[in-house]
């Protein structure tokens, strides 16, 4: 479906973007891929990674707070990833109306450029912590999942359609704790800190994260999110697989920091359908149709919740040891 086609990713530079366009590159023959983001040194070192595909790499400065140079940025394209965020739970604490600006003004200025320049289908990514937030980062990402969804009101059934892919902390990510415990590692140390020991997560690629995005774009009619169905593992079990044998310490949770994360509540299981390798949250809107709900998947039952410590499957410490050399391999 993306063989001649123009693709805008907003946030381009960032770990995604390099995964996108590696995946598209090696499946798809596109016309055009605009890496659209604010940082110029992260486009000029992408750039020079890309050399050889610079017949079909474009790069945009611009950012998402700023609707004429999104205008400017979405002529001529067909379809759109939105992956621009302020992201650090941290940074957006202490800097609150920073991240509303680009987190949900910008989320309104891409819906808006999307509509008015035709483009054919939008995908958003989301954040676990976007379900039942309880820090600022979190309920900025809910609020830009809602317009996000609530944009296909504005199309009337119509290009574009809008959708949401949600998963978690993607492992090796920036940010994210495999990083900050090799750093720990290979500077000698022999303890590992843990926040909680009963504290769970999602495992989840750079390659599935790409990977629900293009699904997301050969399957959506519009509303939907699309979550992936992927193991869970234990934070104490991912400490012991990097550094075993090693101390672990409870340090305590943090600020705006969640046990275990959620991709689907309880209050959502009415209209979530379990597909073989994903859920879809469909959207609960008057202008959404039944026909639209895509075939293969049932509902799911009453009360399901779809969280990292109530999954069914789950890491060993053997296979956690295996994924850190196969996935972050890949990164």
């Amino acid at each position: 479906m993306l063989n001649g086609k123009t693709i805008l990713v907003t946030g381009g530079t960032g770990s995604f973007g390099h995964h996108f366009v590696d995946y598209v590159l090696a499946h798809y023959q596109p016309k055009k891929i605009i890496i659209y983001s604010r940082d110029e040194y992260k486009q000029f070192v992408m750039a020079n990674e890309y050399r050889e595909h610079a017949d079909v790499l474009r790069f945009f400065i611009g950012d998402v707070r700023d609707k004429y140079r999104l205008h400017r940025a979405m002529q001529g394209v067909d379809y759109v990833i939105h992956a621009a965020a302020l992201k650090q739970v941290p940074a957006c604490e202490y800097n609150p109306n920073e991240a509303i600006k680009t987190n949900i003004n910008g989320a309104m200025n891409v819906i808006n450029s999307c509509l008015d320049e035709h483009v054919k289908k939008v995908v958003a990514l989301s954040t676990d912590k976007a379900v039942n937030p309880v820090n600022l980062y979190g309920g900025t990402k809910l609020v830009s999942d809602k317009l996000f969804c609530a944009a296909n009101s504005y199309s009337g059934g119509k290009e574009p359609t809008f959708a949401v892919v949600r998963y978690g902390n993607v492992a090796g990510s920036r940010g994210s704790v495999i990083p900050f415990f090799q750093n720990l590692i290979d500077h000698g140390e022999t303890e590992l800190p843990i926040t909680d020991f009963r504290m769970t997560r999602f495992w989840i690629s750079l390659e599935q994260g790409v990977e629900l995005v293009i699904k997301a774009l050969e399957e959506s009619h519009g509303g939907e999110t699309f979550i992936s169905k992927i193991p869970s593992f234990k934070i104490t079990d991912l400490a012991e697989a990097m550094l075993p044998g090693c101390t672990k310490k409870e340090v305590g949770i943090r600020e705006g920091e969640k046990l275990h994360e959620v991709m689907v509540t309880k209050e959502d299981s009415t209209h979530t359908y379990e597909y073989e390798h994903n859920y879809i949250v469909y959207p609960n809107y008057i202008w959404f149709h039944k026909q639209n709900i895509i075939p293969g998947g049932k509902l799911v039952e009453p009360g399901f919740e779809y969280s990292s410590g109530t999954n069914k499957e789950w890491l060993s410490v053997e296979e956690l040891r295996e994924k850190l050399k196969t996935d972050l391999d890949k990164h």
